[in-house]
């Protein structure tokens, strides 16, 4: 198979257009989707008809290239809008998140057939590709269990993977194995895996404490055929296409997601400090609730800066992306967690009932602890490159 290089996005945004489509989500996220979000919490599912009203209105291929259909937004461009969208229901920012990611890893190494076949149409909203990494008998990253063999032109991939959003309903797996017999990243390889190919049983898992609609799915394969043309990339090198092309900008984008959601839970602690009183006397005007404010205002400026630089770095393949990728994740989780508490405590006792907007927000900031890796994983990335990096140093003459 023989890989060609993907075209790059255009490097510059005109900024009269930019204005004009931020504008455009912030009044969707404010009218429409605010509308879907009750309706979400209500039933416990994402209607069909929000996915397809994202697609119509482009925010399913905001950063995908322009010759490949989408709107050609830089990344660090694209990451003002999902602050946008992170204000908004979670499953919500979380389809946004995932459709206008997962195809830069699919692309990264596909060949302009593979291109066609998975990229092109999920880009255009036709068809869903899941990210399928994580497994209930193992760690992250190379400790895989899921396997496969190989006879002639197809793979038999044997295994389990659970945990995998929009994993029930959609047409692609874009899953991480291993070839049988081997370990660590090197027998690694990356499929796109039919969502009907034969020998696969598909759970729904339980509905979580946030992120209300969105489906997460428990998946056993035994035996499953899979086509070899539907590897991407070479045998051995799976979890480049899971780092490099996923993982790393879609940290970035977990930790805008962060700042956006913390944004809201302070909009709505403001509002309601500036409306009630007690003993004669507005929550804002007493300096408890004041400086707690001002703690979260600071909280979320610091946590936008580094994502921006993050986002800047990797845009320009600098070899430090990795650690700032895990550096804004971890430093924006850790703000979000303050953010939402404090803002929590400034409602007092009604922040906790589900009739009240901050309730629903708090519930769904936890799910930001463990997506695309827990702290503790981002801990280990960064520990690992910066004293790398610091050993390097130390031998050079």
């Amino acid at each position: 198979m023989t890989q060609t290089k993907p075209p790059s996005l255009a490097p510059a945004v005109d900024e009269e257009q930019f204005a004009a489509l931020k504008a455009d989500v912030a009044e969707y996220v404010a009218g429409p989707a605010e509308r879907w979000a009750q309706r979400i919490e209500a039933d416990g599912v994402v209607p069909d008809e929000v996915f397809a009203q994202l697609r119509d209105r482009g925010y399913l291929s905001l950063a995908a290239p322009v010759e490949y259909g989408g709107r050609g937004v830089p990344f660090s461009r694209y990451l003002e809008l999902m602050e946008l969208f992170s204000m908004s229901h979670a499953s919500i920012r979380m389809i946004v998140h995932v459709v206008n990611g997962i195809w830069r890893a699919i692309d990264q190494f596909a060949t302009d057939e593979q291109r066609k076949r998975f990229v092109l149409p999920v880009i255009a909203g036709e068809r869903r590709a899941a990210f399928t990494l994580t497994e209930p008998t193992a760690g992250t990253g190379a400790d895989l269990r899921c396997s496969v063999t190989r006879e002639g032109d197809t793979y038999l991939l044997s295994g389990e993977k659970h945990l995998i959003t929009f994993g029930v309903h959609c047409d692609w797996w874009l899953l991480f194995a291993r070839l049988a017999g081997t370990t660590g990243k090197d027998g690694t390889v990356a499929l796109m895996v039919d969502r009907d190919a034969a020998g696969v049983t598909v759970e729904e898992m339980a509905e979580t404490m946030g992120v209300h609609g969105t489906d997460h799915a428990h998946l056993t394969f035994d035996r499953t055929p899979v086509p070899v043309a539907n590897r991407l990339g070479v045998e051995g090198r799976g979890l480049e296409v899971a780092l490099g092309g996923f993982l790393q900008p879609s940290r970035i984008s977990v930790a805008m997601s962060c700042v956006g959601l913390a944004r809201r839970a302070h909009e709505l602690a403001m509002a309601h400090a500036l409306r009630r009183e007690t003993f004669g006397k507005k929550l804002a005007q007493r300096q408890a609730i004041s400086f707690a404010i001002a703690e979260n205002a600071a909280d979320i400026e610091a946590a936008r800066a580094l994502t921006l630089h993050a986002a800047r770095e990797w845009e320009a393949g600098s070899p430090y992306s990795a650690v700032l990728s895990s550096a804004s994740k971890l430093t924006a989780v850790d703000m979000l967690t303050r953010v939402t508490d404090k803002a929590l405590q400034i409602h007092g006792g009604i922040g906790y009932w589900s009739t009240s907007p901050i309730e629903r927000v708090y519930r769904d900031a936890r799910a930001q602890r463990f997506e695309e890796g827990t702290n503790e994983i981002q801990k280990t990335v960064i520990a690992r490159e910066v004293l790398r990096e610091f050993a390097a140093r130390q031998e050079r003459p």
